[in-house]
């Protein structure tokens, strides 16, 4: 009788086990899709359908050695010193609490002033603390610092790999000054030499070590390098990066360091200059990530010097794909081992009669948009864009404020604040007042009080820059 017991709760282990979600995820999606305002609950949504979204770390290592005009970061950000102790403490504990909000898997950044600032030692054990929480880390740089730190960072003292893959996000903007060898770019050509340098450390370390990379190109777009966001892409699209990331001046952070009129680069002047640099039409309707006034995001590959889009939002048998796949698969961790990620798929698709050939007629398409020959002779990459449009803190501060009392503004503007805040897809933790803090509403109200009491508590004078 015990023979069968055990062998019973195994079975029921491995139903478990092999769900295609985990009910803890279900959990947090169903609570995370009942908090999105009704505009944005659309079938192209993923938030709260696939993900919670995205996840950053906050007053970890707020320091920078490098100058940005607009720096999202508050005035007494840099008179905090770097202190590891801090820093693992506080990752510890925000990704502790991000896993019992927000369930067991989710991209979380490791970001605050410069993570290079950190030892080695300590950036490495803040990616296993983050990772021991079930976050997928991405650290946030201006990827000015040498082969040496990175492998350190990667490798352990007797030499063997501590991770298999970094992802790294570096930016680089010709907004950007005192970085070493070009104190003061004049224009974003004159960084390209940074940008290519950057990529091939990844790229050396993967050949000589086997650690794999993941890497992301951040860029703030101001009047006087929009004209520029185009030939950015075209140059760099080659070097390495998976993702282009650009992100139109707002007016939060360091008042010091506001120079030119920001509002008059919109959203869609952006894009537009976005859409000349990758040479085709970004259909970023198509998929929805949070609030589309504040994210546009679009998956594709690039074919020699073409992109293609994986959705096509004019194709209707795209959409259709996108609407069955999404009812089939919402909140699946495709990031699970191949062979348990198998049975999760095939219990996935048992429930959804259909969905296979479906795909597969989808799958077909996509081919014949980038070309048998072109797969096979190796020229076909994935290759992301995002933009990202900030908030001015004007707006974000009297519109959290009134969010935490529950309560919803009457006035226009305020009240679509209100609205991107609770759809946003980028979220930081709060544990000791037990809330979850829009990235907006972190930078615009909360961490210039915050950079305040971390300058009393680690002072510059007196202390260790490490």
């Amino acid at each position: 009788m015990n023979l069968v017991s055990a062998n019973l709760e195994r079975l029921r282990t491995l139903e478990r086990w092999t769900r295609p979600v985990d009910p803890e995820v279900r959990t947090a999606l169903d609570r995370r899709w009942a908090e999105l305002p009704a505009q944005v609950k659309t079938r192209s949504q993923t938030v709260g359908r696939h993900s919670v979204g995205c996840e950053g770390t906050h007053g970890v290592f707020p320091r920078c050695n490098l100058a940005c005009t607009p720096c999202y970061h508050s005035e007494d950000a840099n008179k905090v010193r770097i202190d590891g102790t801090h820093t693992l403490v506080e990752v510890d504990r925000q990704m502790a609490y991000l896993r019992s909000r927000r369930g067991p898997r989710a991209h979380a950044q490791l970001i605050g002033g410069e993570v290079t600032l950190l030892t080695p030692e300590v950036h490495a054990e803040a990616l296993k603390l983050m990772r021991r929480h079930g976050r997928l880390p991405m650290s946030m740089t201006h990827g000015d610092f040498d082969y040496d730190y990175l492998e350190q960072l990667a490798l352990a003292p007797d030499g063997m790999p501590r991770f298999g893959l970094l992802s790294f996000a570096g930016h680089f903007d010709s907004l950007m000054i005192g970085r070493r060898g070009i104190k003061r770019p004049r224009s974003e050509r004159d960084l390209h030499p940074y940008r290519q340098r950057f990529c091939e450390m990844f790229q050396r370390l993967q050949r000589e070590h086997g650690v794999r990379h993941y890497l992301a190109h951040n860029m703030t777009v101001t009047p006087q390098n929009l004209g520029e966001v185009a030939e950015v892409i075209r140059s760099c699209r080659r070097m390495g990066f998976r993702m282009f990331s650009f992100q139109p001046a707002a007016y939060v952070g360091d008042e010091r360091r506001w120079r030119e009129g920001y509002r008059a680069v919109t959203s869609d002047s952006v894009w537009a200059e976005i859409e000349r640099g990758a040479g085709a039409r970004l259909p970023y309707k198509a998929i929805q990530v949070g609030d589309e006034r504040c994210n546009r995001t679009v998956w594709g590959l690039l074919v020699g010097e073409r992109w293609v889009p994986v959705v096509d939002d004019l194709v209707a048998a795209d959409l259709e794909v996108r609407d069955r796949l999404f009812t089939a698969f919402a909140g699946m961790d495709f990031g699970a081992p191949r062979a348990l990620l198998t049975i999760r798929l095939a219990r996935a698709a048992a429930r959804q009669p259909g969905v296979v050939p479906l795909a597969s007629r989808w799958a077909v398409r996509l081919l014949r948009r980038v070309g048998l020959r072109n797969l096979l002779r190796g020229r076909v990459r994935p290759l992301t864009f995002v933009m990202h449009s900030f908030m001015d803190a004007a707006d974000v501060k009297p519109a959290w404020e009134l969010l935490r009392r529950g309560e919803l503004s009457d006035d226009p503007r305020i009240r679509a604040t209100q609205e991107r805040l609770q759809a946003c897809s980028y979220a930081m933790a709060h544990p000791e007042s037990d809330e979850l803090v829009p990235a907006c509403a972190q930078h615009s109200a909360l961490d210039p009080l915050e950079n305040i009491e971390l300058r009393r508590r680690l002072p510059l004078v007196g202390g260790s820059a490490r």
